[in-house]
């Protein structure tokens, strides 16, 4: 673990720049290598980093500008909800008109359509798209330890690391106003992440490459960004993460069958079975799914049978999707449990378009998730991999891996800035795996400007979503749109 304020590996060039730095030895000896850096080493991306505060000041990044042709609150909820599961939107809107910290967590594009038309300093890393406070998190490792990382990347693109910075900053004050913070608490924890990602981008620009990749994102990390505040928490949340497990999932959702087995049972409307040939058609798609995994995965899963499929509502921002949860259980009986997640295209391409970015190159979007959370973390899902069914891209992982999560929302006064320097670090270790540190680091600098500045964003970020979020519980009220509460 490194220290400092914040923990993370360094990073190399950026996907792009990956793909055409050529190396040689010194004194020529070899032919340059495609996808290694040269030597002796060039230019320097720290003063190209300071070279970009001419173009895009920092104290820019203050700035939100009213637009009069930006959709309406309820208009955006309603074309995000296209495609997916008309029955399932109602619970969607429910959810999402619970407060403005809710609203904001299921609003992914339309902050996009605001991030568009902010200041861009167009240095790009693997971003998570949704980088807001509920979105950080414990789960599990392959050896049983637990790790703290971003877990949610429906809406990964490679796109403008800012874009994460504000959207985490923004929800944070929308987090500790819920929890009843004052508005000085809440503007501070927004300057605290931005200082905690500037300071974390500092440091990983300074170490070697190699030890700074490999950190983990483990729960030492609050004694090194000064969270002491939040350990009571993280070894409560600690504990519950530990027995959120498959197994104890399968023993309160399944039933013992004829056959010596066990399948689902149905607890609409969170948890339904589904008919048969649904069923087939998902169990059928893990053939495909096993190709997507290392080999040395595939003796695990071939100690295990497929034994139910069910139907299974997940989230804020995914209500309506198609997810399911799938029993595998091994010789003795023990459980497995698979989730296959429908992946949809992310919400941030077009507003990528809009702000002068080239398209991501078409494919399959469960593999763009899964590539971009192994980009993005340290420590993945040993079984993450990726499938189609019915001609519909799906991810698949571990379901309950020993997930825990911080409410940030439920957090006392005196933890929202300590949250918010964690998480300020994790999105920039996060983002400096494609981000070269040193670039950033240098756009950043040593002075609080843009810190300043990100709060100032976030502060009236937060102002917006909370007038977006009262317009759509008028329109639930007027019955201009359906929700289910309480779901």
């Amino acid at each position: 673990m490194v220290t400092e304020g914040a923990a993370g590996p360094a990073a190399s060039t950026s996907a792009g720049e990956a793909g055409e730095a050529t190396g040689a030895t010194a004194g020529g000896r070899l032919p340059r290598v495609r996808g290694f850096a040269e030597w002796p080493v060039g230019g320097s991306p720290k003063e190209d980093g300071k070279a970009l505060r001419r173009r895009v000041p920092r104290a820019a990044h203050a700035a939100l500008e009213p637009d009069t042709s930006r959709p309406d609150a309820v208009t955006a909820v309603e074309e995000s909800n296209q495609g997916r599961l008309p029955e399932l939107t109602p619970i969607r809107v429910g959810r999402m008109s619970a407060t403005p910290f809710a609203f904001l967590r299921g609003s992914a594009g339309l902050m996009a359509y605001d991030l568009a038309r902010t200041p861009l300093t167009r240095i790009r890393a693997q971003i998570c798209g949704d980088a807001h406070a509920a979105n950080f998190g414990l789960y599990g490792d392959a050896r049983g330890g637990l790790v703290i990382d971003l877990n949610d990347f429906d809406e990964t693109v490679h796109g403008p690391w800012e874009w994460d910075l504000k959207r985490l900053a923004a929800s944070l004050v929308l987090a500790g106003r819920e929890a009843g913070a004052d508005e000085d608490t809440c503007r501070k924890a927004a300057h605290d992440a931005a200082g905690a990602y500037r300071r974390t981008m500092r440091l990983l620009a300074r170490l070697p490459v190699l030890d700074a990749w490999n950190a983990i994102a483990d729960e030492e990390l609050v004694s090194h960004t000064d969270a002491h505040d939040l350990l009571g928490t993280l070894e409560r949340v600690s504990e519950k993460a530990r027995a959120n497990t498959s197994g104890r999932f399968a023993a309160k959702s399944t039933e013992p069958t004829p056959d010596g087995g066990r399948r689902f049972v149905d607890a609409p409307p969170v948890l339904r079975r589904v008919p048969d040939a649904e069923a087939a058609a998902v169990a059928a798609s893990l053939e495909q799914y096993v190709t997507t995994l290392p080999e040395d995965r595939l003796p695990l899963l071939a100690r295990h049978a497929v034994h139910d499929v069910a139907f299974r509502i997940v989230g804020t921002g995914s209500v309506g999707t198609r997810s399911y949860v799938v029993l595998l259980l091994d010789h003795r009986g023990e459980s497995l449990v698979l989730q296959v997640k429908e992946a949809r295209a992310s919400a941030l391409v077009p507003h990528l378009l809009t702000a002068g970015f080239e398209a991501p190159e078409a494919g399959h979007e469960a593999r763009r998730v899964v590539l971009g959370q192994k980009r993005m973390q340290v420590v993945s899902d040993n079984l993450l991999g990726w499938t189609t069914v019915d001609g519909r891209p799906f991810q698949v992982r571990q379901f309950r891996n020993r997930k825990g999560s911080v409410d940030p929302a439920a957090l006392a006064a005196d933890q929202i800035d300590d949250y918010g320097r964690m998480t300020g670090a994790l999105l920039a270790r996060a983002h400096s795996h494609s981000a070269d540190p040193r670039l950033v680091a240098g756009y950043c600098g040593k002075s609080e400007e843009l810190d300043e500045a990100v709060a100032t964003f976030a502060v009236a970020y937060a102002d917006r979503t909370e007038a977006d979020h009262a317009e759509l519980v008028a329109a639930v009220r007027a019955g201009r749109i359906a929700a289910e509460v309480g779901v």
